[in-house]
Formats: structure tokens, C-alpha cells, sequence
């Protein structure tokens, strides 16, 4: 379930993927660095596994934190041997939580390595990408990016939190078979408020796992809000740790 805006740009990106052989005869070449930035749970690492279905290729996903080494210039050969690997072998290459290498240089709590590392970035995404692999870097904080490298993405696609029509749309999905009042929505809505895609999915799955053990075939408005409650305690229980 995505925005009209973000299915426009997915959208756009698979097009260019799918021929990119005729944008080459016109001496253009299709998207291939994207950025994904939006809140936890609203997407962003399931716009990956879409991208390698529709368009047939493997996926990989890089642990970024496994990148880092104490050892002056490792880091930097390790990034070497994955921009490599996305040369040679076509695919899609999803950096998850990527603002852990392209947090802005000078920052007051920045330290060389990062900085060096962030450099080495910059230069291996100018490097001609030849196989055309997809390469995605997501991130829940856009704010600390480094502005040099925000700009040799191709795209920027930002997602959001779900409104009520989007979450009606997850839910609608998620019950599957079980029914499911209509009249009933109205009484939930105040519960949708703030929650992103990934919480209502889990709360809809709760839902209908416990009616499937209890052999219902409908669905209580009662439930699906004890299950939205449920969430939004966890929510507010972790951000106020958070906070502190």
C-alpha cells in the first residue's frame, strides 16, 4: 500500500530497469542509486524485495555495521570488495541503515575513519555502475546525511505514515478471508493515528491468528482495537526510553 507519489517514483525506477537497453541506444542510462528515508516500519526494506521480484534478480542484503573495522583503512577496502561485487554481479544491493556511513563530515562527534570512509563512498558511487544493479540505501534519519552524498542518488523516495484510508487498505489485505463489519471502522480510526505499515500489519496478523485458533471466520471491531492499543502502548513505551 504506497502513496501515489512513492508508486510513481518505484514505479518509474522498474520502467527504466526494464529497458534500460533502449535508454542506452540514447545514450542514457536507467536509475540506479536510490534513497529510501521514512520512519521505521513504513516500507523501505520491503521496496527492496520488490524491486528484486519485479525485476528477477537476486537480493542482497549488506550488513553495514560488519563493514567497520578498528583498523586504520579496512573499512574502505571492505567498501571496495562490495562496490566490486555490485559491478560484476547485477542484482539488488540493499545498505540498510545507511546514515551509519553517511553521517555529515565535521560533525562535533565525527572521527577520521568516518570521514575517510564517507569519502571512499562518494568516489565508488561516480564509478560508472556497468551491470546496472540496483543499489538502495535506506535510512529512518535523512537529517544526518551528508549532503555531498544525498546528491548522487538518482532518487529520493520518501515514505510516510499510513493515513486511515492506506490502513484500511492494509487491513482489508491482512484478514484475508475473514470478514470484517464495515459499520465497524469508524469505531477503530482513532486507534490508526501515528502507527506506521509494519505495526498495523503486525496487529492485524495478531488478529487473525487468534481467530484462526478459535475457528471464528469474522473478525471483532473489539479485537483488531485491543490489538491497535496494544501497539501504540508499545510505541509510546519505546519512545519515551528513547527521550530519555
Amino acid at each position: 500500500v504506497l502513496s501515489d507519489e512513492v508508486r510513481k517514483r518505484l514505479t518509474r525506477v522498474v520502467r527504466q530497469q526494464q529497458e534500460r537497453a533502449t535508454l542506452r541506444d540514447y545514450g542514457q542510462v536507467p536509475a540506479t542509486h536510490i534513497l529510501l528515508v521514512g520512519p521505521p516500519g513504513t516500507g523501505k526494506t520491503m521496496t527492496a524485495s520488490a524491486f528484486a521480484g519485479e525485476l528477477h534478480l537476486p537480493l542482497f542484503t549488506v550488513r553495514l555495521e560488519a563493514l567497520f573495522s578498528r583498523f586504520f583503512g579496512e573499512t574502505a577496502s571492505k567498501l571496495r570488495l562490495l562496490f566490486d561485487q555490485i559491478a560484476q554481479t547485477r542484482g539488488v544491493y540493499l545498505l540498510d541503515e545507511f546514515d551509519a556511513i553517511g553521517a555529515r563530515r565535521g560533525d562535533t562527534n565525527d572521527v577520521g575513519e568516518i570521514r575517510r570512509v564517507l569519502n571512499s563512498v562518494l568516489a565508488f558511487m561516480e564509478e560508472p555502475n556497468t551491470t546496472d544493479s540496483l543499489v538502495l540505501a535506506a535510512t529512518n534519519h535523512v537529517e544526518i546525511l551528508d549532503g555531498a552524498l544525498a546528491r548522487r542518488f538518482d532518487e529520493v523516495v520518501e515514505y510516510g505514515l499510513p493515513n486511515r484510508t492506506a490502513a484500511r487498505k492494509i487491513f482489508e489485505r491482512r484478514l484475508g478471508r475473514l470478514k470484517f463489519d464495515s459499520r465497524s471502522w469508524s469505531s477503530i480510526e482513532p486507534s490508526l493515528d501515528g502507527l506506521s505499515q509494519g505495526e498495523l500489519v503486525r496487529a492485524a496478523d495478531a488478529v487473525v491468528k487468534d481467530a484462526i485458533l478459535e475457528g471464528a471466520v469474522t473478525v471483532s471491531a473489539n479485537a483488531l482495537a485491543d490489538a491497535l492499543q496494544n501497539r501504540q502502548a508499545l510505541r509510546d513505551k519505546f519512545r519515551s526510553r528513547t527521550n530519555r
